[in-house]
Order: C-alpha cells, then sequence, then structure tokens
C-alpha cells in the first residue's frame, strides 16, 4: 500500500513542490543521485571505477512533450559521453536512456533519431547504450526502436520489467545471441490488467524471467538487491554452464554498496546505475517506494536524525 501511495506521489505536483520544498531533502536525494551537473556525475563515476565497479549513466528526466527538450536531453548524453572519455571506461562504462526523455511521447522517429546519435557518441568512447524501460504503453514503441538501432549498434540494451504479464515472452524474444537485457522487478505504478501487483507474484515472475535470460544465449543483466534472487541467478548460471562472465548484476547508486563491492570482490561484473541531473523527483519517488527502508532513511534525515 505505501509503495502504491508513494508511485502515485511521484506524479503529483503538489507533493513534489512539498518534498522539493523540505530544507533536508537534497541531504537524502544526494543518497541515491550523484549530483546535478556532468562534473558531479565523473567524480562519483571515479569513485565507483576505483573500488572496481562499473557503471551505467542516466541523464535524469522523461516525460519530455517539447523537441528542444528533447533535444537538449540528447546532446546532454552526447556531452556525458565526452567528459567521460578521458576516463578509458571502455566496457565499464554506459549510459541508460529513457527513450521518453528525447521525444518519444511526440515523435518515435525523433526518438530513434536522438537514440541513434547518444549510440554513435557512446561507441566513440567504447561505451554501450541500454534503453531504459517505463511504463506499459511504451513498451512497443520502445522494442521497435531498439530493433532499429542494433541495426548498426548490435550491443544496445534494454531494461525489462518482470512484473508485467508480457515480460516473460519478451524474454524469450530477447534471448538471442548477443541480445543484452537488464532484468528489472519494476517501478511505475501499473494496473492490475496489465502486471502482478503484490510482492510474491512479482519476485516469482521474475524468477521465470530470470529463468528464461538465464537458459538463452544473450547476456542477462541481473538488476537486483535482493540476496534470494543473487543466490538465485547463481544456482542458473551453474545450472545452464554459465560462466562468470557472461552476465553481470546490476544495482542501484547509493544503495546496498557492500553488497556491490563485495560481489565485485568475488570477480562478479557488478555495475552501478549511477543517475544525475536536476530533475530527480520522479526518480527518488520510485526508489522510495520500492524499499521501506529507503523511506525509513527519508523520515530520519527529516528529523535530524
Amino acid at each position: 500500500m505505501l509503495g502504491q501511495l508513494l508511485l502515485a506521489a511521484s506524479n503529483s505536483g503538489v507533493v513534489r513542490r512539498a518534498v522539493s520544498g523540505f530544507p533536508l531533502t537534497k541531504k537524502v536525494v544526494d543518497r541515491f543521485v550523484a549530483g546535478e551537473s556532468v562534473e558531479e556525475a565523473r567524480n562519483a563515476i571515479e569513485r565507483l571505477c576505483d573500488a572496481k565497479l562499473a557503471v551505467t549513466v542516466d541523464h535524469l528526466g522523461e516525460e519530455t512533450r517539447d523537441a528542444r527538450a528533447a533535444e537538449a536531453t540528447a546532446n546532454a548524453y552526447i556531452t556525458l559521453l565526452q567528459a567521460l572519455e578521458p576516463l578509458r571506461l571502455g566496457a565499464r562504462g554506459e549510459v541508460s536512456v529513457k527513450l521518453s526523455a528525447v521525444g518519444q511521447r511526440l515523435d518515435d522517429a525523433m526518438a530513434l533519431e536522438h537514440a541513434r546519435e547518444i549510440c554513435a557518441a557512446a561507441a566513440a568512447v567504447g561505451a554501450t547504450v541500454t534503453l531504459d524501460m517505463e511504463d506499459h504503453t511504451t513498451v512497443d514503441s520502445t522494442l521497435g526502436i531498439l530493433r532499429k538501432l542494433r541495426e548498426d549498434h548490435p550491443s544496445t540494451g534494454v531494461a525489462i520489467q518482470a512484473y508485467l504479464f508480457r515480460s516473460e515472452d519478451d524474454c524469450r524474444d530477447l534471448s538471442a545471441e548477443g541480445s543484452r537485457v537488464r532484468l528489472v522487478k519494476g517501478a511505475y505504478r501499473e494496473p492490475a490488467s496489465v502486471a502482478h501487483q503484490g510482492r510474491t507474484a512479482v519476485d516469482k515472475a521474475y524468477v521465470r524471467c530470470l529463468r528464461i535470460l538465464m537458459a538463452g544465449k544473450g547476456y542477462p543483466m541481473v538488476a537486483t538487491h535482493d540476496d534470494r534472487m543473487i543466490a538465485i541467478t547463481e544456482l542458473l548460471a551453474d545450472r545452464f554452464g554459465r560462466t562468470i562472465g557472461d552476465h553481470e548484476f546490476q544495482m542501484l547508486y547509493g544503495i546496498r554498496t557492500d553488497l556491490q563491492e563485495s560481489l565485485a570482490g568475488a570477480g562478479h561484473t557488478v555495475r552501478v546505475y549511477v543517475p544525475y541531473g536536476d530533475d530527480w523527483y520522479g526518480y527518488f519517488m520510485r526508489r522510495l517506494a520500492e524499499r521501506p527502508a529507503n523511506v525509513a532513511f527519508f523520515l530520519r534525515a527529516l528529523g535530524g536524525k
């Protein structure tokens, strides 16, 4: 119930203004967001790389309904990638792109063109791109754009949200050799007609999707902070003859950093999802909705503890 309320609040302008107005909000946001500028993001990325972690960087923003704003977002990614080039991250560097931030709500062709520009800029510095998945109304469009991007940039990845009923079929379609798929549980408020609602049902759906990807020939990117899901991933890797280098774990910036470093120390590729930018509200509220511990952290900070 709390999670559903927070997801509803993520779309509320009234709540946005109230939360943004708390003097201590920035202290909490700084836990989950690497900063507002490219320089702040780069500093955070350097710290993560020093800890032997890979990164995928998200320029925060979504639901763009203005062509100039969509172009500005694409340019922000290109600027970010150019700033990261001296770090020579190679495969350890990636950017995550929400297609709605580059014009998807206006025109698929516009979003595709901007995504191509970002993919080209990433390729120029040896990095990759993964398309974030948003609410269920965008899935077909996102997968269609993915297919076109992969014609020239076959390493382009995509996120699949396990709580959607359709996702097992999508995982089967995306399990071919070389296909990079980030499996997440899902972080949007979806109706019961299209998505599992309870935690147990979502967990079971996640495991079913995970099994499909691990049995396939692609490159699964297992996005979880759940010890059970990590253990299941390792069991499935053993069952299907996977090695430590043909899949990876992904976790969010600022969450379970001890686990991130522990898995990396054991030889796993661990990629940290690093968001930056001033449009942090929607992302922040979804992080609160995902884990009660995040809400407790927020409330303690507001209380000055």
